[in-house]
């Protein structure tokens, strides 16, 4: 093999590596939880169960956060016309930031039946990270206003997080490693932002080192030609 095929393969398998180890740092972790709703509604308490399912997704410098019902919860005892129906429900906030984040959506486009399970419509707020790191998204109040009645569904069975999402905070934010730092002030010092930067600058070291041993081959290997075309 010539030394410039060489040196093209040895810059090509660290191109690869590098790739690989960015790849390999997740950046959000979603699933589906089934939460069990109590319902305080006008006619008395009612109970339900729906998967929920919350996804994040960048949006400048925070993200839009969306949550999912798959399934109906309450019902009404009298149908419910288009548009008469209002949605809005909680997010708790864990891990490196907590707090709550409201979520709203539109009203419902078709009338809903007496007697039925309410489908509600996806809910989407907008979360600007306070802190750099993991954090949580977790099912919380559901409430529903129709025809001059308010409805309120609190989930009775602590479900676990529907969205882990690895955020970076504006500017850099503190703590990557679940602790607090309520001052929001890094102390001067490079932000940290997670594991996927460590993996890109190793995976950015691993191909320094390549690409310097490639050229150094190369170098020797030109200046073992200029000495012997020299004698």
């Amino acid at each position: 093999m010539s030394n410039r095929k060489r040196t093209a393969a040895l810059a090509t398998a660290a191109a690869l590596a590098g790739s690989a180890v960015w790849m390999a740092a997740p950046v959000a972790v979603a699933e589906v939880v089934n939460v069990n709703y109590t319902c305080d509604t006008p006619i008395g308490v009612k109970s339900a169960v729906s998967p929920i399912d919350i996804k994040g997704v960048k949006s400048g410098s925070g993200y839009k956060i969306t949550m999912s019902w798959q399934k109906g919860v309450s019902s009404s005892p009298i149908e419910l016309g288009a548009g008469s129906m209002k949605p809005s429900a909680t997010i708790k906030l864990g891990g490196v930031d907590g707090g709550t984040l409201y979520v709203t959506g539109s009203a419902n486009q078709a009338a809903i039946p007496e007697n039925t399970p309410i489908k509600i419509s996806d809910l989407s707020g907008t979360y600007t990270p306070k802190k750099t790191g993991k954090v949580t998204f977790t099912a919380g109040v559901l409430t529903i206003k129709a025809m001059g009645t308010t409805t309120t569904c609190t989930p009775g069975n602590s479900p676990g997080p529907s969205l882990t999402l690895d955020v970076t905070a504006p500017g850099g934010g503190a703590t990557s490693d679940g602790g607090s730092d309520d001052s929001g002030d890094s102390g001067g010092q490079l932000p940290q932002t997670g594991p996927e930067d460590s993996a890109i600058a190793l995976g950015t070291l691993g191909g320094t080192v390549l690409l310097a041993g490639a050229a150094g081959a190369l170098w020797l290997t030109r200046r073992g030609r200029t000495a012997h075309a020299r004698r």
